[in-house]
């Protein structure tokens, strides 16, 4: 069973986020809350798999509570998935830049909700096809890498300079087992070393971090 929290300032989007999550039988909703603020305590309370979270509340914002949980060493075990009605290029970027594990957007269909839910609690990183494009630009836009390459990348073996590629490019570990001729329990392995040797949370970290250093180029 995978356990979430609700955290949106509106009771009836809670109530009908509660109704979807849970109408498969293997999602429970075990929390609610109605600011940011709220929120963490909530799911510092509960310790959830998953944190279903809005962007604009009051208190604390989305962005600023998420960074709050991805923060807490007791908390390494809770995802967030933000879930909003903005798709702006800054509130994108800043979700995912603050530790997000993924981004969708309201009108998400029902069973595409439920498969987000499980992919994030599974440790993998979902954005919303809608938004990816805007994270891209967001990169994009950002200052060029030093030439030379970034040092946050010296410390990688070429293979795992090929894996962080591939993680870049959206690959999830099966296809990168398939893309490097790897076994997916070497592909998974070479995720757990990268997201240790670059301090990373989670596979949304290393997407963004393959992109500033410059290994993958925005299209």
């Amino acid at each position: 069973m995978i356990r979430i929290v609700l955290v949106d300032d509106q009771e009836l989007v809670r109530a009908g986020l509660r109704a979807l999550a849970e109408s498969d039988g293997d999602i429970a909703v075990v929390g609610e809350a109605a600011d940011g603020r709220a929120g963490v305590s909530r799911v510092r309370e509960l310790r959830p798999d998953v944190v279903l979270m809005d962007i604009r509340m009051p208190r604390l914002d989305g962005l600023a509570a998420t960074r709050e949980i991805v923060a807490d060493p007791a908390l390494t075990g809770t995802r967030v998935l933000v879930l909003t009605t903005f798709d702006e290029d800054e509130h994108v970027f800043e979700a995912v830049r603050s530790g997000a594990a993924g981004y969708l957007l309201k009108d998400v269909a029902p069973a595409e909700l439920r498969r987000a839910v499980r992919v994030v609690a599974a440790g993998d990183a979902l954005l919303d096809p809608a938004v990816t494009a805007t994270v891209l630009r967001a990169v994009a836009a950002a200052p060029a890498p030093r030439a030379g390459g970034d040092d946050r990348l010296a410390a990688l073996t070429d293979r795992e300079r090929e894996v962080l590629l591939q993680l870049g490019r959206g690959l999830t570990n099966d296809e990168i087992a398939a893309e490097l001729y790897l076994s997916p329990a070497t592909a998974r392995t070479y995720v757990s070393r990268l997201l240790a040797k670059l301090g990373a949370r989670d596979r949304a970290a290393l997407v963004i971090l393959a992109y500033e250093t410059g290994l993958v180029r925005a299209p």
